[in-house]
């Protein structure tokens, strides 16, 4: 039996094209519910409190799960009452085989809340295909990381690997993290213990919500960083941090970031825009002022999707006509033939896109 789950053999091809791949899954899941013809598949086998309203999970993963480098996220894939749903984290890899899942519950977040308080030992999530381009640097230039919430988890994951690979005693890496209350700071007791083994690894918290509170992000954190226009800066965090991030750190030499979750542009406009669907030659009325993957499915229509936060491209179509608004950055866009991301974007101007 272990052959069957390490690679197909004749037998099992032949049994695969008479049954059929979904039947074939079902009954080697019988077996062991880590086998499949073709799926990545996950089994909880620990599961722990890492902060307030936080959980990590140690996942043990099958073969056909593809290792993400350090810093990049997974689509994660669950079943809630029948329904499948997909939602993308940062994991941080633990060996060869397992995975470590850490998510903050989410208010009215159906996946969130099913992996803080119902997931249990022995329960088995699916996984899409590794993304991100928030990786390791392949240069020696000082290293800044900016954290809030649970933008916590991909910097974890990349220092952890920076440590392993011996780069913190190599360059100069400064984690600077915001959350609310000394309860919601994720994984402090570890980046202290890797501040105390490197020199070169500076770590800070900044509590928002404490007496006394600390400053949120702004300008007075740019006279801490020596040699700005030399060092490489990665940010993770909620949209208006990320956004605040973009316009502080405009000279450093490197700037990436990544929004995990939407803070939508103030605007005093109201009313509804016609979007026409060239695929499905539909034309349907949507809100302004909300992303238009929200407007759709809230139409009943189920456009391509997957981490609803602008990073995987999975709802990307194109946009034939139309002004657009970026939910992130409050950017407008009134070129046509352009390539449109329709969970980050509201629609300003009654659209054509090719869904």
């Amino acid at each position: 039996m272990h052959a069957i789950a390490k690679q197909k053999s004749p037998i099992n091809s032949i049994f695969e094209m008479v049954v059929g791949r979904h039947h074939t899954n079902f009954w080697l899941q019988k077996i062991n519910p880590l086998w499949s013809i073709h799926q990545a598949l996950g089994k909880i086998i620990e599961k722990n409190q890492s902060a307030q309203d936080t959980i990590s999970l140690t996942i043990e993963v099958n073969r056909h799960f593809k290792m993400g480098q350090a810093g990049q996220h997974h689509p994660v894939i669950v079943e809630v009452n029948g329904r499948r749903y997909e939602r993308t984290y940062s994991l941080t890899q633990l060996d060869a085989h397992r995975v470590l899942l850490t998510v903050k519950k989410v208010a009215e977040g159906i996946v969130s809340q099913w992996l803080t308080e119902t997931a249990q030992i022995g329960d088995v999530l699916e996984f899409g295909q590794p993304y991100g381009e928030m990786l390791i640097p392949k240069t020696e230039q000082p290293l800044v990381l900016l954290a809030a919430g649970s933008g916590i988890t991909p910097m974890y994951s990349l220092v952890k690997k920076l440590a392993e690979l011996g780069h913190l005693g190599q360059k100069s890496v400064w984690l600077m993290y915001w959350v609310k209350k000394n309860q919601d700071a994720v994984f402090k007791m570890r980046f202290e213990t890797i501040a105390e083994q490197y020199p070169s690894f500076k770590f800070d918290v900044f509590y928002t919500q404490e007496n006394p509170s600390d400053a949120r992000l702004n300008a007075e954190y740019l006279d801490q960083i020596q040699s700005l226009e030399k060092s490489i800066v990665y940010v993770c965090g909620p949209s208006g941090f990320v956004t605040t991030a973009e316009q502080l750190f405009k000279k450093a030499q490197q700037f990436k970031s990544e929004a995990f979750s939407l803070t939508p542009i103030i605007s005093e406009e109201t009313g509804f825009i016609n979007v026409t669907l060239t695929q499905s030659n539909k034309v349907v009325a949507i809100p302004k002022g909300q992303s238009i993957l929200l407007g759709l499915e809230q139409q009943n229509i189920k456009p391509q999707h997957g981490c609803r936060m602008g990073i995987c491209n999975k709802c990307a179509c194109n946009k034939a006509q139309g002004s657009t608004k970026n939910l992130v950055n409050g950017q407008e866009n009134m070129e046509p033939n352009n390539l449109l991301r329709i969970c980050v974007n509201s629609a300003q101007t009654d659209l054509v896109i090719d869904i």
